[in-house]
């Protein structure tokens, strides 16, 4: 390159008049020309380097190997194709229409964890610095790791996946019996129908899920056929791995095993798609954990860690706060096209922290650990408006890149994750402890609000702004709020639980017909109904019924049992159809409209939940389990011990 430059200066120089060719002599003109000439060629020699699309191999070799450089990807055509054709294959996501925006109203029912919808990207235009852009934005990816650095990871965690894990130890060191002493069955003649009840219920679903779309991801009920999606790049069987702990622990155990035999013979990991992190962590590998603990069936482990391993990339940040999307089979990872600036979504990189704490247990390898607690150092430095937490971070800078504040959807479990992270520890992480408190402080100072009917809720906050609005995904926070209170101060415990109590029983009132909406509202007159028609449908959410339960675990008010009773009854009613369960368009309307999904979160958690609230307490207890936020119970570990650090590898008694 540079004999070319020298090469082309000598020949364009030859030709002004009264220059040698050596270019000594130069006027001064003739040295503005020079060096305007000089500059112009680095610049298009640069640039070619850096922008041509074949350029990425000698992009590799200027750029440093901890650093993250997104490039364009297509024109802004291709890429309005590519995510309108991806929007049609997001309709079960758990709310990024992709995490786990939407196009239109009927994309709403897409959404699950965490939640964007058109009226929240409208309102970021407005508040809170750099816009979301609409769903044609250009997506910003990242070449996050070198071949270099993938196989030293590879190399490092081969050489540690021999493990010396114990099970027979695990099971020793549980306090109670996973199963109960008799799986939870309740004396109750009235509790035990209800519970066979939901336990029909999960084998209706299932085998409808058999009969017409085995090893698909999802369910049609209506048209009787599966649904494959790209949310989990190129994974398969959602609904098999989702469904493996519930099965198991309402002990259908001919259906369990053709589950696992699927996992053993058809689950291929070596997939080449657009995964998010965020949705196969907390179904895929958060069920095949708990699958394991609870069966000590080796291959689920096998299975688990080959899977962890491929997640590691999506770290590959300046900062280490992982992207949202991540190819399983190159382990190249962007941010999603939505979301602003190419940031990263708190509850999306704050969920991970329960399963790959237990991916450094099973694998004997700490880097699971350490990449989830700098995650925390990073949370820990920065500063929180309010003490909030807003819900885009960007990987590159570290920093807040808006303030939007939701304990719905895009932030909802972040917070759940640091209270379970502390009771998962054996209350022992005190980092964890100290941050989730002092987020509980910030919420109930700025987000939590009293309704003129006297209805306890949570608003979100945009940049100083109340939005009067809760998500059907926040819901979920009656129960966090409630396995917190005996840990806070003790002159608050009682607090805490009235205010879970408060929360739950809002969410309740949304359920109007027994089944609520997407979002529901708390002005112009409103009090916990959604006064917009986009916010109206139900996808099969379990959020509500959660908190039914921990509320009932932790008080043993017959109303919560109750209030379950009601949701199986709508469900029964008005999402049952010949061929599974259907989430609706229209918690309001006369004439159900379904919206032809059986979500696997359906029988993940719905299901299980449901079937826990009407068991006794020692199926699954809490001393011994925390559910992560797909319900998937991971074993408390007793007796670890920590670093000044914190805990990077906890050993299980």
């Amino acid at each position: 390159v540079l004999l070319s430059i020298r090469t082309t200066i000598s020949m364009v120089f030859r030709k002004l008049p009264g220059v040698s060719a050596s270019g000594m002599g130069l006027r001064l003109s003739q040295k503005f020309v020079f060096l305007l000439f000089l500059s112009g060629l680095v610049t298009l020699c640069f640039g070619a380097l850096f922008f041509l699309p074949d350029s990425v191999r000698l992009k590799r070799i200027f750029l440093s190997k901890t650093e993250s450089q997104p490039v364009t990807v297509g024109s802004d055509n291709d890429l309005r194709d590519h995510l309108k054709k991806g929007a049609k294959d997001m309709e079960h996501l758990r709310g990024i229409t992709s995490a786990k925006g939407e196009t239109s109203t009927k994309l709403k029912s897409l959404s699950r964890k965490p939640s964007i919808t058109n009226e929240a990207k409208a309102d970021e235009k407005v508040v809170g610095g750099e816009a979301l852009e609409d769903l044609t934005m250009s997506r910003s990816k990242t070449e996050s790791s070198s071949k270099d650095e993938k196989v030293t990871s590879s190399s490092n965690q081969r050489a540690n996946t021999d493990t010396s894990f114990d099970y027979n130890k695990f099971k020793k060191c549980l306090l109670k019996p996973p199963l109960g002493i008799e799986h939870g069955k309740s004396s109750h003649p009235q509790t035990l129908h209800r519970r066979d009840k939901v336990k029909e219920m999960m084998k209706f679903a299932w085998d409808n899920y058999k009969s017409f779309a085995w090893g698909k991801n999802e369910l049609r009920p209506l048209t009787k056929n599966g649904h494959i999606g790209n949310m989990f790049g190129g994974l398969r069987g959602a609904s098999i791995v989702d469904s493996l702990d519930t099965l198991y622990i309402m002990g259908l155990i001919d259906e369990y095993n053709d589950a696992k035999e699927w996992v053993e013979t058809s689950l291929d990991l070596n997939s080449n798609g657009e995964a998010s992190l965020f949705e196969v962590n907390i179904r895929y590998v958060g069920g095949l954990l708990s699958a394991y603990y609870l069966t000590g069936e080796e291959m689920f482990k096998r299975k688990v860690l080959e899977l962890g391993e491929k997640l590691l990339p999506a770290f590959n940040t300046p900062t280490g706060i992982p992207r949202g999307v991540i190819n399983l089979g190159s382990g190249t990872s962007w941010s999603w096209g939505w979301a602003s600036a190419g940031s990263s979504i708190l509850a999306e990189f704050g969920t991970l922290h329960l399963e790959f704490v237990h991916l450094s247990e099973l694998s004997n390898n700490p880097i699971y650990t350490e990449k989830v607690m700098n995650i925390r150092r990073l949370l820990n430095k920065i500063e929180k408006p309010h003490g909030l937490y807003p819900n885009f971070l960007s990987p590159v800078s570290g920093n807040w890149v808006q303030h939007h504040v939701s304990i719905g959807g895009l932030g909802d479990s972040f917070y759940e994750y640091l209270i379970k992270s502390y009771l998962m520890s054996d209350k022992t992480d005190e980092e964890a402890k100290n941050m989730y408190y002092s987020a509980l402080e910030a919420i109930e100072a700025n987000l939590v609000q009293k309704s003129p009917g006297g209805l306890t809720y949570m608003a979100e906050w945009r940049g100083g702004i109340l939005d009067h609005k809760m998500g059907h995904l926040a819901c979920f926070s009656g129960g966090m709020v409630g396995i917190g209170a005996d840990d806070g101060a003790p002159e608050k415990r009682q607090h805490f639980l009235d205010l879970a109590a408060e929360i739950t029983h809002t969410c309740h009132e949304s359920y109007t017909t027994k089944l609520g909406p997407e979002a529901f509202r708390f002005d112009g007159g409103a009090e916990a109904t959604a006064t917009r028609l986009s916010d109206r449908y139900y996808i099969l959410r379990p959020e509500v019924i959660e908190s039914y339960m921990y509320m009932w675990r932790l008080t043993h008010d017959p109303k919560y049992r109750e209030w379950g009773w009601e949701a199986v009854e709508a469900l029964e009613q008005h999402c049952r159809v010949e061929a599974g369960f259907s989430g609706i368009r229209d918690v309001y309307a006369q004439t159900v409209s379904h919206d032809n999904m059986q979500q696997s979160f359906f029988l993940s958690e719905t299901l299980k939940y449901l079937y826990l609230l009407f068991s006794d307490d020692d199926l699954l207890p809490l001393e011994d389990w925390v559910f992560n936020t797909e319900a998937h119970p991971l074993p408390v570990i007793q007796n670890n011990t920590t670093t000044l650090a914190g805990p990077l590898f906890l050993g299980l008694c």
